[in-house]
């Protein structure tokens, strides 16, 4: 009776603290130059050292610049951050990727594409979308400062038992509808507090028909709908990916794993706390019109009334939007493919197969950024830079990039970005930046017409 969170909970449960938090073994720590920090400050201050090292890996990917990453950082702060990170990895003996290194990238996409992440394994990070992780069938979520320094100090962390919701979306997916669409989709039905309190499990037939890079994208968005995390049950598509990676079992320890992960599926009478539906049929390419990632609508449909909030006037008087409009042919100056949420390889191959034999708008400025540099010699390989050059587009160099304000990457003031990352708060991508989420053959259909189309009209 026990659902797939159950298992890996249980399984890491060390002990429970009488009518309060459970005290959980966490498998990987991944940090990051943002939230580390002070964590690492508290250790020195205690004299701690960190309990288990090589369970710890860190790599810079907020403030790194997308260009010149083999010059200094010229911004003081990122700079700061950055060195930062790297020595304190380097005083508490860690594993470091740092920029320029060939595993550096984006946490969230290296941790998979290098068989970090691995089905059954509690991960945390300080930053909410280490929820994506749970796409291999973990237990992820993001984590604050001073539980990154309680991990750091006993592999260890004190945290409340979640909920349980399940998501179910039956169906075969429409042309041109992606995992971005099916997430967006579903935070515009379920708003972005319809999950706050659960660990959701994914699943139908739309899921399971997702290729891995999906099913990342799809959790990585889970934490947009207020949940702790997302998962999908590990199938054959998960063990396929993960085989032979880097860091992934090899020989006997290999065939052990697998025989473990093929148990880590929900029981057929497990129950959970809510149960959710959609027919993957009723989901159109979708792009947000607010400032949150629920006020998302169908390519083809017009603004909603309002629902009487300020909250929702407030949003569309930020974005310059009325009520009853329909975005399509709407002129764009930004366009932005990259972040931990489409920033793979599947997501160039498809954003180079829309814009194959066309240009990009003269008066669209457009960032492609790698999620790390495997997708980075991914793309070269496969010759996708040659039909991205000549469709009038560069390739940057991996980072966070334009997802947050907190490298060189900004939106300027008043512009309006079609971006493939995961938030569209007021600022996100630079003060008084518009930002637009759609998917990734969304951004390319926006790239080179100029305005907002309904990438279905190219394919």
């Amino acid at each position: 009776m026990n659902t797939l969170f159950d298992k890996i909970w249980d399984a890491h449960v060390v002990q429970q603290v009488e009518e309060g938090p459970t005290q959980l073994y966490i498998d990987r720590l991944y940090c990051h130059e943002v939230t580390s920090p002070q964590a690492f400050a508290g250790m020195r201050a205690r004299g701690l050292k960190c309990f288990r090292p090589d369970h710890i890996y860190c790599m810079p990917d907020h403030n790194t610049p997308t260009h010149d990453q083999d010059k200094p950082i010229e911004d003081p702060v990122s700079k700061a951050q950055v060195d930062t990170l790297a020595k304190n990895a380097e005083d508490f003996g860690l594993n470091h990727f740092g920029m320029m290194h060939p595993k550096n990238g984006i946490i969230h996409v290296v941790g998979p594409e290098r068989g970090l992440t691995l089905p059954g394994m509690t991960i945390v990070c300080g930053d909410s979308h280490t929820s994506t992780h749970g796409a291999m069938g973990a237990v992820a979520f993001g984590i604050g400062t001073s539980e990154v320094e309680m991990v750091l100090a006993s592999q260890c962390i004190l945290q409340a038992r979640p909920k349980t919701m399940r998501i179910t979306i039956e169906g075969e997916l429409g042309k041109g509808v992606t995992a971005k669409d099916m997430a967006l989709y579903m935070m515009s039905k379920m708003t972005t507090s319809g999950a706050t309190g659960y660990f959701v499990e994914y699943a139908g037939s739309a899921v399971r028909n997702l290729t891995m890079e999906g099913r990342l994208t799809l959790c990585n968005l889970s934490i947009e709908m207020g949940a702790r995390g997302g998962m999908v049950a590990p199938d054959e598509t998960t063990f396929e990916y993960i085989k032979g990676r880097e860091y992934a079992p090899k020989g006997e320890a290999w065939d052990k794993a697998l025989a473990y992960w093929k148990t880590l599926k929900s029981d057929d009478d497990a129950v959970f706390d809510k149960e959710v539906k959609f027919d993957a049929a009723d989901i159109q390419p979708m792009i947000t019109y607010g400032t949150n990632p629920g006020m998302g609508m169908g390519i083809t449909e017009q603004i909603p009334a309002s629902d009487g909030t300020a909250s929702f006037e407030k949003s569309l008087n930020y974005m310059g939007f009325e009520a009853g409009e329909c975005l399509l042919g709407k002129k764009i100056d930004y366009v932005f493919l990259g972040a931990c949420t489409n920033g793979r390889i599947e997501d160039f191959r498809a954003f180079a197969s829309l814009v194959k034999g066309h240009k990009k708008a003269d008066h669209v400025i457009a960032w492609l950024v790698p999620g790390s540099w495997m997708v980075d010699a991914q793309i070269r390989e496969e010759g996708l830079d040659k039909v991205l050059e000549e469709a009038g587009f560069a390739i940057r160099q991996p980072g966070c990039s334009a997802c947050l304000a907190m490298n060189d990457d900004k939106i300027p003031a008043g512009k309006y970005s079609v971006s493939t990352s995961n938030r569209n708060f007021e600022g996100r991508q630079g003060p008084g930046a518009r930002t637009l989420l759609a998917s990734p053959l969304t951004a390319a259909a926006a790239a080179i017409t100029g305005v907002i189309t309904d990438p279905r009209e190219f394919m």
